[in-house]
């Protein structure tokens, strides 16, 4: 029996396979996904600033959980093949959160595009992304 693609699905397997992760599903719909971080002081920089590498991890996280849901399932083996991001402002708030949606679903890989925000100001994003997940071939 496969396991319905929930949130809750999402991160159960998250913790089960990197449990030291913080990063959270927090909404999936028809092709995208949306995770929510809350960073601790060893994500900020000075100036109150999320730093960047948090931000990437954050684009990362999103697009994973993304690829999920334009696969239909959860693929825990699904790989990041690339990935680019390009910061856009400083990001300062409480709260990060990304949104991963699905452009094209291939034999192959996914390709998404990702759009990281603070807090509830999802009209000024801090950095967009844009990445590759390769799809293992079954054996």
């Amino acid at each position: 029996m496969t396991t319905p693609l929930t949130v809750d699905a999402i991160n159960a397997a998250v913790m089960s396979s990197f449990p030291g992760s913080h990063h959270r599903c927090h909404e999936i719909g028809d092709g995208y996904a949306i995770s929510r971080f809350v960073p601790d002081e060893t994500c900020i920089r000075p100036g109150g600033y999320i730093s960047g590498p948090t931000q990437f991890a954050a684009a990362d996280a999103v697009l994973w959980y993304a690829a999920f849901v334009g696969l239909g399932r959860i693929e825990e083996m699904a790989l990041t093949s690339e990935l680019s991001i390009r910061f856009l402002r400083p990001a300062v708030g409480d709260v990060l959160w990304a949104r991963g949606e699905i452009e094209i679903v291939t034999r192959r890989s996914i390709v998404g595009t990702v759009r990281v925000w603070c807090d509830d100001r999802h009209d000024k994003p801090t950095a967009t992304a844009q990445g590759t997940y390769a799809i293992p071939i079954p054996k």
